[in-house]
């Protein structure tokens, strides 16, 4: 079999279209065996691109307007897309049937310190119609820092990925009381890219093939049944907790059938970035993106 290496820049259920490429086994069908990492904190999953140490890796699209306007030419583009919805949640401490977002100014909300999901979040906010800078923003570090401090007791809600949230649910630790997706709409949240060079190969057809397969796979099969093959990759997230992760990514929409990067969610992420201020050009399509390999047999 040929060696594809695979690199996440976050591991989590939030990717399993990505996952299920191989723990589907829909790599091994198209001949190619698996080498998965998950780069380093702190660092792009794109360097690994541009190493050769990886041929696909999880990224997102605003990756690439950072490497533009830092002056960058680029031979990565990002060709396929693995969620075209924000996939965070927000967990209080408290259940609360009625929540709305405004119970967030005042409150203290445990927050990623930057990068996309920050970004994202502020987004919602404004979208919510409520401001961003009154709520008393918590910054402590990564995903495992933070779900620790809202266990300590640290702050009255917390911004989470899926499956943390729901393994707070499952613990009696906290409430999941909004989904961040909603508020923010579709958008290129996060993409495969690849090097074009990379592209024009038949590894390249092969492996989108298997990933067309894994799209429709993550939109036709049972989340237990996801969640069941993908347990070994969660050690520490109950298999229940797995499950109810993957199905409400499923009811979400996060997940569509098809693979492609499409204008609306390009100029959908141009303009969220655009409003927080981190993007002074609007890139051409062409200059982020790629179509997904034309696959034949």
């Amino acid at each position: 079999m040929q060696k594809i290496n695979i690199q996440f820049t976050l591991f989590s259920a939030f990717y399993s279209p990505l996952i299920a490429t191989f723990s589907g086994g829909f790599l091994k069908e198209e001949g190619l065996d698996v080498d998965w990492s998950v780069a380093s904190p702190g660092t792009s999953a794109l360097d690994a691109l541009k190493e050769g140490s990886a041929q696909v890796v999880q990224s997102a699209l605003s990756q690439g307007f950072t490497a533009l306007t830092n002056g960058e030419q680029s031979n990565i583009r990002h060709f396929a897309q693995v969620n075209e919805m924000d996939g965070f949640f927000v967990t209080a401490k408290t259940p609360d049937a009625d929540f709305h977002w405004r119970k967030l100014e005042g409150a203290r909300v445990i927050l990623f310190g930057g990068g996309q999901p920050l970004v994202m979040f502020k987004y919602a906010c404004h979208k919510a119609r409520i401001d961003f800078d009154k709520i008393d923003v918590i910054n402590v570090g990564g995903a495992a820092e933070m779900d620790a401090a809202f266990r300590n007791g640290e702050a009255d809600y917390v911004q989470q990925q899926g499956p943390f949230p729901q393994q707070l649910e499952a613990d009696g630790v906290g409430h999941i009381v909004a989904q961040v997706g909603p508020k923010v709409g579709l958008c290129g949240f996060s993409s495969l890219a690849a090097t074009t060079d990379w592209l024009a190969t038949d590894m390249a057809q092969s492996f989108t093939r298997a990933y067309q397969k894994a799209r429709s796979y993550m939109n036709t099969e049972s989340a237990a049944e996801i969640a069941r093959a993908q347990q070994t990759y969660f050690p520490n997230i109950d298999i229940a907790v797995l499950t109810d992760c993957i199905a409400t990514y499923q009811q979400l929409g996060n997940w569509s059938p098809h693979i492609d990067i499409t204008s609306a969610a390009y100029e959908a992420t141009l303009d969220i970035y655009q409003y927080a201020g981190d993007l002074k050009t609007r890139y051409a399509y062409e200059d982020v993106c790629a179509a997904p390999p034309a696959v034949t047999r």
